[in-house]
């Protein structure tokens, strides 16, 4: 560690503060969706492009989160933190710049490997920041101004393009970089991890997979499950997987360590989070639309009724964090999702294009409860379940896990929307949601059974046997030596 001790309320928010930008830009451009499709028109219109949208951001996200672990444990997190924020910030210029699809695209992908390196260090760098006793309720007020960016996605989305433009959903980012970027400075120590050579190859061949798979789940709909071009997609995704795992077996500096799998707190907890993820953005994607196109609401409408699902986060996050060490993050897991599964369940069942929004409103706080129960016990559990060297490269996992559910759940979704339903009328556009909805419900309950299977206190596996690697030098050690003392 690096410098003197900072206050432990101003190190929780510069913590936060950053993740709250990133969460409120997962599900920001949700109630933009429709109004970006009426100004670009063209092959904006189509479901399959307009995901790009979303789907851009979540891959760049999912493709560097291991990455940016590993950078900031060679580099020193706080600096590599920071960096992030910088680019983020740039990005989300960008994206209101942005003067086509392509660009907005192009824009957010860059948002979202900003991202990929700001979740994990600011729950690592939040980790050190706290004694061990309070970093249950830590990583609970964390998830909970994290759930806060999620409640605030929609509603600001709405307030923006009622107000001004699309475009603003983006510049707002501006201005809340701008002040994080000294409250890092100030309230956060520098640390350094494993001085690890950065796995490039098992990098390339991780990010690979993913974009594949995704690009193949979008355009099996459209282009036919059998032709050539999805059937290639599918092929290169496996092989790539291939290719990562026998390169994390044989290098000497992983990436991400296979021994992690042998945790089943660890392999439980990722399944959870891929699954939630899966149902949640998946269906908020398309719920989104359903409010605006299905019943004629305006973003600010729609926005302002989705609060009554996303702000749940914000209220049960921080108590689940506090009860995780006496209820078992596992148990609090299944729960969350057997909600957040039945908040879904009981809204598509019921939704129609005149659906009136008090029958929908107990549905969408279940599931918001649920996804509160979610947050904050599955980021305790992956910490609890690693050495505490290895927590960034496992805190990294599990965001790419989330965000790879993400990307899933919105591809899968929205195929199935498309080959059911289609935009030509509100009744249509239910017609489709309705049998993609319950996809996700399905996949939200194999979470939750999952969850069951976690132990209730993991025990934490031991530390990686080669924190230099192979390829690690006398240097290094040296180096790391002088600056730890």
């Amino acid at each position: 560690m690096i410098g003197n001790k900072r206050p432990l309320g101003l190190a929780i928010v510069a913590c936060a503060v950053p993740v709250f930008m990133v969460s409120l830009d997962n599900l920001v451009v949700t109630m933009a969706l429709t109004s970006i499709r009426s100004d670009f028109g063209g092959d904006a219109a189509s479901a399959a492009n307009l995901q790009w949208v979303v789907n851009a951001y979540i891959l760049g996200f999912a493709g560097f989160l291991l990455a940016g672990a590993g950078l900031g444990d060679r580099f020193g997190r706080r600096r590599v933190y920071l960096g992030g924020l910088v680019m983020f910030t740039l990005a989300s210029t960008g994206c209101g710049l942005a003067s086509g699809l392509p660009e907005l695209i192009a824009a957010r992908a860059i948002q979202g490997v900003a991202a990929g390196i700001i979740m994990p260090l600011s729950l690592t760098l939040l980790s050190e920041a706290v004694p061990d006793k309070m970093r249950s309720a830590a990583v609970g007020i964390w998830s909970g101004i994290s759930g806060l960016g999620i409640a605030m996605g929609p509603l600001v989305g709405g307030v923006v393009i009622a107000g001004l433009q699309w475009r603003w959903i983006f510049w707002v980012n501006i201005p809340v970089g701008l002040l994080a970027i000294p409250l890092v400075t100030y309230a956060l120590r520098e640390s350094l991890g494993d001085r690890r050579p950065l796995d490039l190859p098992g990098l390339a061949f991780s990010s690979g997979s993913v974009v594949a798979l995704v690009w193949a789940i979008v355009h099996g709909n459209e282009d036919g499950w059998t032709s050539g071009a999805v059937l290639t997609a599918f092929a290169a995704a496996a092989l790539l997987l291939g290719l990562f795992i026998v390169r994390e077996l044989r290098t000497p500096v992983p990436m991400l360590p296979l021994s992690f799998y042998r945790s089943r707190a660890f392999v439980g907890t990722n399944v959870v989070s891929l699954a939630m993820n899966f149902g949640v953005f998946g269906s908020i994607f398309l719920l989104a639309q359903y409010l605006q196109f299905a019943q004629g609401l305006t973003p600010l409408q729609a926005g302002v009724r989705t609060l009554a699902w996303t702000l749940m986060p914000m209220v049960f996050a921080p108590l689940a964090g506090a009860f995780t060490e006496k209820v078992g993050g596992g148990r609090l897991m299944a729960l969350g999702l057997g909600l957040q599964a039945l908040g879904l369940a009981w809204i598509v069942s019921i939704a129609e294009p005149a659906t009136p929004f008090s029958s929908l409103l107990v549905p969408m706080m279940l599931a918001g409860t649920g996804m509160g129960l979610v947050f904050a016990p599955a980021s305790a559990v992956i910490l609890q379940s690693v050495h505490a060297n290895d927590r960034g490269r496992a805190s990294g996992a599990n965001s790419t896990v989330r965000e790879l559910g993400g990307a899933l759940g919105i591809a899968v979704l929205a195929s199935v929307f498309s080959r059911a339903g289609s935009y030509a009328s509100p009744q249509t556009f239910v017609d489709g949601m309705r049998p993609a909805v319950w996809v996700g419900v399905a996949v939200v309950l194999a979470g939750a059974v999952a969850g069951l299977l976690i132990p209730r206190r993991p025990t934490p596996l031991a530390a990686d046997p080669t924190p230099y690697g192979a390829l690690g030098s006398t240097t290094d050690r040296l180096v790391d030596a002088r600056i730890r003392s």
